[in-house]
């Protein structure tokens, strides 16, 4: 059992950063009900984590992997989004985290793969309210801030330069070809989804390299296979299937090597 105190851990620094920005976020936009969805998220995560813990007769369990999930979600999908599509979409990404396991690892990114599906099965409307989308601009400040101190924590900066370098070029001669709208992806909330998602979703250790040379093979492989998508079909799933499929990537390399 680790003897480091939990708040020099690397998910706490995520957490206490997480949480920081789901205050100002709620705090600035008057919106009490994305607390509250938050707490749907948390309590169901949290729930079903250690449901599915005893259920594979696991001693030691700790929610912070789940707590993560719960406020990732509540972040990114809409507050307008009913409360039990919330909770539907924490509990598919948490059975993914314990069903879609290599190396006693989760293969995908849990928060990630819920969300994704929550968009396929229920269309769920995702604003990133937590990435500060809707609120004046100096307000990003706070999200690069919570994001250095993780992505220092958890030693990611070669993943997030590698993916915010190639998908911000990619995007940037996809608006000189007039290919797709590439304009939007640098305007609010796309810019910031963007950051929140390099910053707090590509760095997570449990479904990431973590050697500099493989972290930069990943980020550039989700910044490439999102911008296609993205030319495609837009929206804001891109990013999640960017990632999912660079984690699948990272799966396979794990296990051939």
């Amino acid at each position: 059992m680790s003897t480091h105190p939990w708040h020099k851990k690397p998910k706490s620094y995520v957490i206490i950063s997480l949480v920081g920005i789901l205050l100002i976020a709620a705090t600035f936009s008057s919106d009490i009900k994305g607390l509250y969805l938050a707490s749907i998220a948390l309590v169901t995560a949290v729930g079903v984590d250690l449901i599915c813990f005893r259920l594979g007769k696991r001693k030691r369990w700790l929610p912070d992997g789940a707590v993560i999930t719960g406020l990732i979600i509540a972040l990114i999908l809409s507050t307008a989004t009913p409360w039990y599509i919330v909770a539907i979409t924490a509990i598919m990404a948490i059975l993914s985290k314990h069903l879609l396991v290599y190396n006693k690892k989760p293969v995908f990114n849990p928060a990630a793969f819920g969300l994704l599906l929550s968009i396929l099965f229920f269309q769920t409307g995702q604003s990133w309210w937590g990435a500060f989308g809707d609120l004046p601009e100096w307000t990003v400040a706070f999200l690069l801030l919570g994001g250095y101190a993780v992505t220092n924590r958890v030693n990611k900066f070669p993943q997030v330069f590698a993916f915010l370098s190639m998908y911000f070029l990619l995007l940037l001669l996809m608006g000189f070809m007039h290919v797709g709208d590439a304009a939007d992806a640098f305007r609010p909330p796309f810019i910031n989804a963007s950051l929140f998602f390099a910053l707090f979703m590509l760095t997570d250790p449990p479904t990431s390299p973590a050697s500099n040379k493989d972290q930069v093979i990943f980020g550039l492989l989700s910044a490439i296979a999102g911008v296609v998508i993205y030319s495609f079909f837009g929206g804001l799933m891109y990013l999640f299937i960017g990632l999912l499929i660079s984690n699948a990537y990272h799966a396979v390399r794990s296990r051939a090597s």
